[in-house]
C-alpha cells in the first residue's frame, strides 16, 4: 500500500476503461470480485468512459466502502460542453456521483488541461466539492511540469491541492516525464502512470509481423496501433524481455516492478478485461528491482 494524500491505496490498481468499451455487463464482476480477493482496493474510473462507472458501482455493490475510487471529468460527453469551469464541474460530480451510486468520489481527477479555464477557477471549484463532503481528494491528469508548479502556485497553502497526477508512462514510453517525477517529488505528488503495459505490448502477445490478435486493445485501434507496432518497439520488447528472463521474471513482471521501483509512483494502474489477469498483475509487486539490477536496466533503456 502507498498514500495519495490522506488516501490508502493498493501498489497495483485496476484501471475500468475496458469496462466501457470492451466488456459486456456480465463479464464486469468477475474482474471485479478478483480484483477484491487479490487485495487491490483501488478502482479508477473515468466519466467519458462509456458505462463504466454505472457498471463498477454495480459490481461492487455493497463493497464500496472497502475500495478507494478515483474517477475523471474535463473530456467533451456528447453535446456536453466538458472543460474544468466551475458550472461544468459542479454537473459533471452530480453525474459521476449517480453513475457510482455513491455520496463521494475519492479520488476526483481533472481528465486534461483545460485552456480555456484558469487553473485557479478550477481549483476553487474542486475545493468547494472537498469542503462539501462530495470529493475527498483531487487530482490531475495528462499535466506537464510546468502545469502541475502552476497549480501548486494557484492554491499557494489556500484550499484542496492536487495530491495526484496520472500520465502516460512505461518502459516504452518515457518522454517528458522525468520533469513530472521531479515535480511529484518537489510537490508531494503522487504519481499514477497510465497504459503501464504500452497498450499490451509489454505481455508479449504481439509479433513482429503479424497483425494484432483479434479482441486485443490494439486490433481495437486499428491504424492508429501502427506507431507502437514498429521495429524499434519491438526491438526494445526482446531487449528487455531478455533481460527479464535472464533473471526468471516476464517482461509483465518487468513492466511493474521498474515503475513501482520510483517512490513517487503510488500506484500502477492496469486494466483488465479476465480475472486472470489482475491476478498476474497482482503478483508483480512480488519482484523488488535491486539497486544494480536498476542500474542495469536504465543503461539498457540508454542504449
Amino acid at each position: 500500500m502507498r498514500r495519495v494524500g490522506s488516501l490508502e491505496v493498493s501498489v497495483i490498481g485496476l484501471g475500468t476503461n475496458n469496462f466501457g468499451f470492451r466488456m459486456d455487463a456480465d463479464e464486469v464482476p468477475p474482474v471485479v470480485d478478483a480484483a477484491l480477493d487479490e487485495g487491490i482496493n483501488f478502482f479508477d474510473t473515468a466519466d467519458s468512459y462509456g458505462l463504466s462507472e454505472q457498471r463498477l458501482a454495480s459490481a461492487l455493490g455493497s463493497r464500496r466502502d472497502e475500495v478507494v475510487i478515483a474517477t475523471k471529468f474535463a473530456t467533451k460527453l456528447g453535446e456536453g460542453p466538458g472543460g474544468a469551469a466551475p458550472a461544468y464541474v459542479r454537473q459533471a460530480v452530480e453525474r459521476s456521483l449517480r453513475e457510482l451510486a455513491t455520496d463521494r468520489i475519492d479520488l476526483y481527477q481533472i481528465h486534461r488541461p483545460d485552456p480555456e479555464t484558469p487553473i485557479a477557477e478550477t481549483l476553487g471549484v474542486l475545493d468547494e466539492l472537498v469542503a462539501a463532503g462530495k470529493v475527498r481528494e483531487i487530482g490531475c491528469s495528462n499535466f506537464t511540469a510546468a502545469q502541475l508548479d502552476e497549480a501548486a502556485q494557484a492554491v499557494a497553502g489556500r484550499g484542496a491541492r492536487f495530491v495526484s497526477v496520472q500520465n502516460h508512462y512505461n518502459l516504452l514510453h518515457r518522454d517528458g516525464q522525468a520533469e513530472v517525477l521531479e515535480a511529484c517529488s518537489r510537490l508531494g505528488v503522487g504519481y499514477l502512470p497510465f497504459f503501464p503495459l504500452a497498450s499490451g505490448m509489454l505481455t508479449g502477445k504481439y509479433q513482429r509481423g503479424e497483425r494484432p490478435p483479434d479482441g486485443t486493445r490494439l486490433a481495437a485501434w486499428g491504424a492508429r496501433a501502427e506507431p507502437l507496432l514498429t521495429d524499434d518497439s519491438f526491438d526494445a520488447v526482446d531487449r528487455l524481455t531478455a533481460w527479464a528472463e535472464a533473471r526468471g521474471h516476464s517482461i509483465l513482471d518487468l513492466a511493474f516492478a521498474w515503475l513501482l521501483s520510483q517512490e513517487q509512483v503510488a500506484s500502477v494502474i492496469a486494466g483488465a478485461t479476465k480475472a486472470e489477469q489482475v491476478r498476474a498483475n497482482v503478483a508483480t509487486a512480488r519482484w523488488r528491482l535491486t539497486g544494480d539490477e536498476l542500474t542495469e536496466l536504465n543503461a539498457l533503456l540508454a542504449g
